[in-house]
């Protein structure tokens, strides 16, 4: 999970953005925003607060769906229905989004104790790529948000499907050594406990969770569209459109765009689809995949279930594979 000094900054991180927001709003010339011009101001309120209410009841959505699967849906259900076959194993995983849909934010959490239950590591870490993904919450919201080119929801569930199933077979093929870490003891006793403290009283225990995770993916929510809307205000539209349509620096631009503002994939669609006018399809398709994949903050929680040297691999193994299946739905499409 993520430390304390990296949970500080962010909540730091947050006030910050909902300052810069209040003088954005009330500014009426005054010094700290002086630099600001009142066309920017008006062109920052409809970005910022368009994208938060057009994501704001997916994201309600899928914290309640989340919660709701976590108190009344055991690990050992979900194991049960594993298929042996390893390929069956793999398509299986890609598809469990569709009836488990887990934003990505509790998706890891989730999957360690299904690790921890018997479920092979190239099962579980094809559910944590696809997971946040290939499920109906996650489609419903990029097709309202591309509604003009409803084959970007296709696409991105397809590119996702693809890219992991890819590094599951990978996965397979060449990990032979344990990828945990030593320390996965201690947390397996600790969610045995919290799971009998609770048990008594589910109904309480989602509110609680669905709650607590909404606070917590509402900063990101905040963050992102607050970047988003200063990016398409100060930077000029000549800049943004050189490199959102550049065929390899528009893709390179929005994964580290995706990486750094680490989205809900409930909510990231309507910051990507604020960008259709300068950014290419492919670049768009890019940001929607990788995001849910691999941001900061999944980093951090991955490196508190896997070894270092294997989440170095695997992000390298979604980075490669996002960019090039995304180049080559560009050429094909």
């Amino acid at each position: 999970m993520p430390s304390t000094y990296t949970r500080v900054s962010i909540h730091a991180a947050t006030a910050i953005c909902f300052l810069f927001i209040v003088f954005v709003i009330i500014n009426k010339g005054a010094p700290l925003l002086s630099f600001v011009t009142t066309e920017q101001i008006q062109t920052f309120k409809t970005i910022f607060i368009s994208i938060i209410l057009e994501a704001i009841p997916f994201v309600l959505l899928g914290v309640l769906l989340s919660a709701l699967l976590q108190s009344f849906v055991s690990e050992q259900t979900i194991r049960r229905w594993i298929p042996s076959n390893p390929l069956l194993g793999i398509i299986f995983a890609c598809l469990l989004g569709i009836i488990f849909p887990v934003c990505e934010c509790g998706m890891i959490p989730v999957v360690r104790r299904l690790i921890l239950k018997g479920m092979p590591v190239y099962v579980a870490v094809v559910f944590i790529l696809t997971g946040p993904i290939i499920n109906p919450i996650v489609f419903s919201a990029t097709y309202l948000a591309f509604r003009n080119h409803p084959a970007m929801a296709y696409s991105r569930m397809g590119l996702a499907f693809a890219v992991a199933a890819v590094i599951g077979v990978l996965l397979y093929r060449f990990l032979k050594s344990n990828p945990l870490r030593n320390s996965l003891g201690h947390l397996s006793e600790h969610a045995s406990g919290e799971g009998h403290q609770h048990q008594g009283n589910k109904l309480t225990t989602v509110f609680v969770h669905a709650s607590d995770e909404f606070f917590e993916m509402g900063k990101f929510l905040v963050f992102g569209s607050l970047i988003t809307a200063v990016i398409q205000i100060f930077m000029h539209r000549e800049s943004l459109v050189a490199v959102g349509q550049g065929p390899l620096s528009s893709h390179l631009f929005m994964m580290g765009f995706a990486y750094v503002l680490s989205l809900c994939s409930t909510s990231d669609a309507f910051v990507a689809s604020s960008f259709q006018s300068t950014f290419s399809a492919g670049s768009l398709l890019t940001f929607l995949v990788i995001g849910p994949m691999l941001d900061f903050k999944s980093t951090l929680m991955l490196l508190a279930v896997f070894k270092t040297r294997f989440v170095i691999i695997l992000s390298m193994l979604v980075a490669i594979t996002v960019l090039t299946g995304s180049l080559l739905w560009e050429v094909l499409r």
